[in-house]
């Protein structure tokens, strides 16, 4: 089990969740966030943090926004298990499911 970030923290990416995990499990694509699966150890620090509550327990996440746990997953697929977000800095690139939404309202 995981945690997924959904869409609401596309094109905000506020990254309090970032500061507060304490495995460094968070990368940041373009215009999202991203839980490395394998990385993270389910201590859910990044969830309460998160100010547009983006952030769900892999079996808890929203009907509407199911298909992210598969995106989370799928955006490590080329980038394997790197052992930490802060080393690598933004990945120039999303998920394709989240790299085709439109621009989100109210996003920074």
């Amino acid at each position: 089990m995981t945690y997924v970030i959904a869409q609401p923290c596309v094109d905000v990416k506020d990254k309090a969740c970032v500061d507060e995990c304490p495995v460094d499990c968070i990368y940041e694509g373009r215009r999202s966030l991203y839980i490395h699966p394998d990385e993270c150890v389910d201590c859910g620090a990044c969830e309460p943090v998160c100010p547009v509550e983006a952030i769900f327990y892999e079996e808890d996440t929203p009907p509407q926004w199911q298909d992210y746990y598969k995106a989370n997953i799928e955006f490590f697929d080329e980038l394997g298990s790197p052992g930490g977000a802060s080393k690598l800095g933004l990945i120039e690139h999303d998920h394709p499911l989240i790299a085709a939404l439109p621009p989100q309202e109210g996003a920074k």
